[in-house]
């Protein structure tokens, strides 16, 4: 590890590794358990780390999907994560939860977040520039409601902490996922049992 009082000079070169240009990245609209339903189409951006979690858990995996995590702008892994949902109105993931902090600042349009699920569900509506800080969990999702513009994507900043974050969807929309997926391919849905 680098003794950080000690102030290094680095090339031009060596910075522009740790530079992403917006119009170069390389976003992904798959990967995640919720990916195929309708109402979650989204591209996610993984600009900085996202390096895959190791988890064997279908409801497990990297808060941008296999796909995104694969393809960072910046690889790195220095304690955090930064990327960018781009979707319509209407549209965001499941409820899901993270095992380290997650922050989101809409960049473009109005988003709302919401945590808990059920009766206890919650949501706050957030404009540009401003900042929601979910503590570790927590169940929350997010979507556009900037119902006014319908056809235009907005686009939301995420930032995640951790080198290796994990996200886990809530039972609920691990369960909607299967519903939808048992619809789509003609399968009867099964019925929960629930635990006593």
């Amino acid at each position: 590890m680098h003794d950080w009082r000690k102030t290094r000079n680095w090339t031009k070169a060596e910075m522009m590794k740790r530079v992403a240009r917006f119009k170069k990245l390389k976003g992904s609209d798959g990967g995640l358990p919720d990916s195929p339903l309708p109402e979650c189409k989204r591209k996610l951006y993984a600009v900085i780390g996202f390096q895959p979690p190791m988890s064997d858990n279908a409801a497990t995996t990297s808060p941008v999907g296999a796909n995104a995590s694969e393809m960072p702008a910046i690889s790195i892994a220095e304690g955090f994560n930064l990327g960018y949902c781009r979707a319509r109105p209407g549209k965001g993931p499941l409820m899901h939860n993270h095992d380290t902090n997650e922050t989101f600042i809409p960049m473009t349009g109005r988003w709302r977040c919401e945590w808990n699920e059920g009766d206890a569900m919650q949501y706050v509506d957030l404009n540009p520039y401003d900042v929601i800080s979910f503590p570790v969990g927590v169940a929350r999702r997010f979507m556009n409601v900037t119902y006014d513009e319908p056809g235009r994507e907005h686009l939301l900043m995420f930032i995640i902490g951790g080198d290796q974050p994990q996200a886990e969807f809530t039972p609920a929309a691990m369960q909607r996922c299967e519903e939808w997926q048992q619809r789509k391919s003609g399968t009867p849905t099964k019925k929960r049992r629930r635990r006593s």
